[in-house]
This record gives structure tokens, sequence and C-alpha cells, in this order.
């Protein structure tokens, strides 16, 4: 049997804040009513709109990560990181741009006068939502270093009410949060990635990105190079 749910492109954003006594990463809890992993600590999020494709960036993605992202995704690499962009700035009033770019629809960045910059993104990790799931997802997972907010990285003012409990959480106590399990694979290759970075470092480049195949009859786990 076919599944007929649609698999939607997004994005999500881990942001990495370091410098304190332990590194942290940026989360909230989905409400309990939400149709998608409800109740659970997840990171920002969520689908690519059409909308977002004509969106100027003041930076693009690092050419590799451009490459990676064509690797048979559907939607273009500059739609997907200003999706990330987009949903940061959404859920957490958190923005990341640069002045004196063209003007940005968004709100947040357009009252800020910032125009989107996806340069400091890293691509982590892609993972398709499994048949039998009501919404399923073509997951792009990246990695920001707080460092390249513009503003407080405490203000969540502005932040729409889709994710509560907004909070830096430890690296090494994050998965001791009810977590989806796609989520803590993710953690696991922040923490990997991240380990003994001093801090003021940017962050590099993984070897290659995971990926979690659901398209076919059978998962199928890939890296892309």
């Amino acid at each position: 049997m076919t599944d007929s749910v649609p698999i939607r492109d997004a994005a999500t954003v881990l942001v990495l804040r370091r410098g304190g006594e332990q590194p942290s990463v940026l989360m909230g809890m989905r409400g309990a009513a939400a149709a998608f992993m409800p109740s659970k600590f997840v990171f920002p999020g969520g689908a690519v709109d059409p909308g977002d494709a004509q969106v100027t960036l003041s930076r693009p993605l690092a050419p590799l990560c451009q490459r990676r992202l064509q690797h048979q995704a559907s939607s273009p690499p500059g739609a997907i990181a200003a999706a990330a962009l987009r949903e940061l700035a959404e859920e957490t009033g958190l923005l990341i741009g640069r002045p004196g770019g063209p003007p940005c629809p968004w709100p947040g960045h357009g009252a800020a006068g910032l125009t989107p910059d996806a340069a400091p993104l890293v691509y982590l990790f892609r993972a398709i939502t499994p048949p039998g799931r009501p919404r399923r997802f073509d997951a792009h997972f990246f990695v920001a270093d707080a460092a390249d907010i513009t503003g407080d990285p405490d203000d969540f003012s502005a932040a729409c009410d889709e994710l509560s409990h907004l909070h830096w959480v430890p690296l090494a106590e994050a998965r001791r949060l009810d977590l989806p399990f796609i989520t803590e694979v993710v953690l696991a290759e922040l923490t990997e990635l991240t380990a003994g970075l001093p801090h003021g470092q940017p962050l590099p480049q993984p070897d290659t990105v995971p990926f979690f195949d659901n398209r076919g009859p059978a998962p199928q786990f890939r890296q892309i190079a």
C-alpha cells in the first residue's frame, strides 16, 4: 500500500551557544495538540514555503552545503536555507542577518533592517519522515553559532507561540528531555562535530551528511559526501 501523505521539504536550525562552562543548544517544546510530534522538545524549524525561494539572502550557503543540499532535494538550496532562517525568527525571535542589503519581507528581519544571512549555516543532517505518519517531511538540519545572532540571544519576546519553554539546554543534558528519536540522533551528530572545538573557532563542515531515506518501501541510511 502506498503512503498518500505528501513529503514536504523542511528546514531546522540547531543554534549552538559556546563560551560558558559547557556548550548549550536552543530547544523548545511543541504543543500537546500539535499534529506533528506533540509535547516533544525540538529545535526551531518547519516546512519550506513557496515564498522562501523569492527571498534575497545577504550571503549564500557555503558551496559545500549547497552541493550537498542539491542531492535529490526538491527545493533549491537557497529556499531551504531561507526557510531555516525564517523559522528561527518566527519560533524564537532570534535573527541571523546582515545590515545594508535588500529589504526583507519577514517582519523580524524587516523591522531590524537586516537581510537574512545563510553563510553561518552548516548542513549537518537529513531525514525523511517514515510512512504512516500524519505529516511527512524531508527535513534538512543546520547548525548555527549563537555568536552569529544579531541582538540578545536570551530575548525570545518576539517568538510566536508554536514552541513553549524556549531555553538553552546544556548539550550534555539535552538527551534527557522528551525527544523524538531523530532529534536524539541529530544531537549525537552535533556532539561529535563540536567535541573539543574551542570557543571562537568557526563551526567545521562534517565529513559527510547522514541521510535517513524513507522514500522507498524499505528505509535506507546514506551518507551525502
